[in-house]
């Protein structure tokens, strides 16, 4: 019972992060956007891994992790990206 859990706490997590991407692709402008905060969550997401990886191996809520590791991933590289291509634009 406490993997149903964990992997229902993966899941909502994991669902807001599609919003937060299209939100950052839509708007092209990552003002607002906290670095500090999406570190966090990925080492809390690569400390996650681990634990589970130590403990059941490779299972299907160790994958959940690194499905939601990688969409918090996506949405910084999206931020860094637009942060670059405006401060370019604005130095142009």
């Amino acid at each position: 019972m406490p993997h149903f859990f964990e992997a229902a706490m993966l899941v909502c997590f994991g669902a807001s992060w599609p919003f937060a991407i299209i939100k950052t692709v839509r708007a092209k402008n990552p003002a607002g956007k906290s670095y500090l905060f999406a570190a966090l969550v990925i080492v809390g997401y690569v400390a996650g891994c681990t634990a589970r990886f130590m403990r059941d191996g490779a299972d299907g809520v160790f994958f959940l992790y690194i499905f939601d590791m990688l969409m918090v991933g996506t949405d910084t590289a999206l931020c860094l990206y637009y942060k670059r291509r405006n401060e370019r634009k604005a130095a142009a």
